[in-house]
């Protein structure tokens, strides 16, 4: 596309005359956009205001320094500075062409001050800093410099620069079409990927819920004191939960707390003793076997219902409901619960 750059020539004004006409016609010669104080030669605050809002539109900053420091501000900075300043905050790339020789400028043309000549050569060091800096003797060096270092600056910091409102249309309507092909194939990945994860999900919703429906097959034994007898008695017995059964009821002494392994065998003990229609007394002790509550215990955690926790102060194994097995409970808590109402 056929860009055009704006460039903004810096530098105080009428000593420098002859030194800026010609750098403009090479400016324009190289299809660029020149700017600058012509705007307004006679600078004070409210001028420089709007100066600053054309630095802005511009792509390149070009200053030229020669043996004057240039009209100031209240607090003593001269205006080129100030633009100077400016450009460099603002991230513009700046060309700076710096006199080889201001003694060798005609009196006229130069600062006598002692404090401006102070104030021009700590300018000129801030901007050596920099490292596009070229020196020149006369106007017409000065103008080669800037045929040469323009093109190159260009190469080396692109910039967004301006085209005809037709030619920008064009641009304009491609880029979105481009951004919308772009968000449209980031769309069908996301819903693909969305896909791919529901239907994941709902394969792990089946496994769970068969999970669930599991039958588990619990002998146990009850030691019971009969007082009567004054002896212990046993007795015993044969459950059979799904493991939905065994979880629900398990979950409500874990919605709050952590169990160690011997807890939580003893209340699937207890539960498997009352699922088969006996009461729980204080003097029961009812008892499974370590296989069976293993099994039962790794059924629940590959099901991701319950977890494995750490206590710093216990040496113990604890257990706690996982994510999941808090949101099945909860679930389930408000299902009996809309149904008493």
């Amino acid at each position: 596309m056929d860009k055009r750059y704006q460039i903004f020539i810096s530098s105080t004004f009428s000593d420098l005359k002859e030194e800026r006409n010609k750098v403009m016609q090479t400016i324009m010669s190289l299809d660029c956009i020149p700017a600058g104080m012509e705007l307004f030669p006679a600078m004070d605050e409210e001028q420089f205001e709007f100066i600053k809002r054309v630095i802005d539109d511009c792509d390149y900053y070009l200053l030229i320094v020669g043996a004057r420091y240039g009209s100031m501000d209240d607090n003593g900075v001269s205006y080129t500075e100030k633009e100077y300043d400016y450009a460099k905050e603002k991230g513009i790339p700046v060309m700076a062409f710096l006199h080889k020789d201001i003694s060798s400028i005609p009196l006229g043309k130069a600062d006598t001050d002692a404090v401006l000549k102070q104030k021009l050569e700590n300018f000129r060091k801030k901007v050596e800093t920099g490292k596009l800096v070229k020196y020149w003797d006369n106007a017409d060096e000065l103008n080669a410099l800037v045929a040469i270092s323009l093109p190159k600056t260009i190469k080396m910091f692109p910039r967004t620069g301006w085209v005809r409102a037709n030619l920008q249309t064009n641009a304009e309507s491609l880029q979105e079409i481009n951004q919308l092909q772009k968000e449209l194939s980031e769309l069908r990945e996301f819903k693909a990927k969305q896909d791919q994860d529901l239907s994941q999900l709902e394969n792990n919703l089946k496994d769970r819920i068969a999970g669930l429906e599991t039958i588990a097959t619990i002998p146990g034994q009850n030691k019971h004191f009969d007082f009567k007898k004054h002896k212990d008695v046993v007795t015993t017995w044969k459950a059979q939960l799904s493991i939905k059964e065994i979880f629900e009821k398990l979950a409500l002494y874990m919605i709050d707390n952590s169990l160690s392994d011997t807890q939580v065998r003893n209340r699937i003990a207890r539960i498997s003793f009352e699922s088969t229609g006996k009461n729980f007394d204080r003097n029961d002790n009812c008892q499974i076997e370590l296989k069976t509550y293993q099994q039962i215990r790794l059924h629940l955690k590959l099901l991701g219902l319950i977890e494995m926790c750490t206590i710093p102060e216990c040496k113990s194994i604890y257990w706690q409901l996982s994510h999941n097995g808090k949101a099945l409970i909860l679930n389930s808590l408000c299902f009996f619960k809309d149904k008493n109402q």
